[in-house]
């Protein structure tokens, strides 16, 4: 679980917690159920019944509210891990571009000197023919 991801672990721990918190209003249902056969008065019973149901709807939308929360987080934290390793990938692409321009191997260093030389060999104009002809003549 230590490698898991977390957003998962979230939305395990909110499923096991939402199970957590339906068993017990099915239990308190089952209580007030209970105290409603027992009860001797109309008025009783029907308290008691009200009860019952209104346990069960404030469990369902505390549950409902837990597991949409959950999902919020959940979610949150996958989108900020998304946009963190979005961020590193240009910063790593960046300093290994920066290490090979810091340090460029010998090979490459020799070819970078003999394509500078061949440049400066271009850049002069060639000699004209007859100039040199004519001073060897003379």
């Amino acid at each position: 679980m230590a490698d898991a991801d977390l957003d998962a672990v979230i939305r395990q721990l909110a499923k096991q917690q939402n199970k957590t918190i339906l068993a017990a209003a099915k239990k308190r249902r089952d209580r007030f159920n209970g105290l409603a056969v027992k009860a001797k008065d109309k008025d009783a019973k029907e308290r008691f019944k009200m009860l019952a149901r209104e346990a069960v709807e404030q469990a369902n939308a505390a549950a409902r509210r837990l597991l949409i929360s959950a999902d919020n987080v959940a979610d949150s934290y996958a989108r900020a891990m998304r946009q963190a390793a979005a961020a590193e990938l240009p910063r790593r692409a960046e300093a290994k571009k920066a290490e090979k321009t810091d340090a460029p191997p010998a090979k490459a260093a020799a070819d970078n000197k003999a394509a500078a030389g061949n440049k400066a060999a271009a850049g002069r104009k060639p000699a004209k023919k007859g100039r040199a002809t004519a001073r060897k003549a003379s």
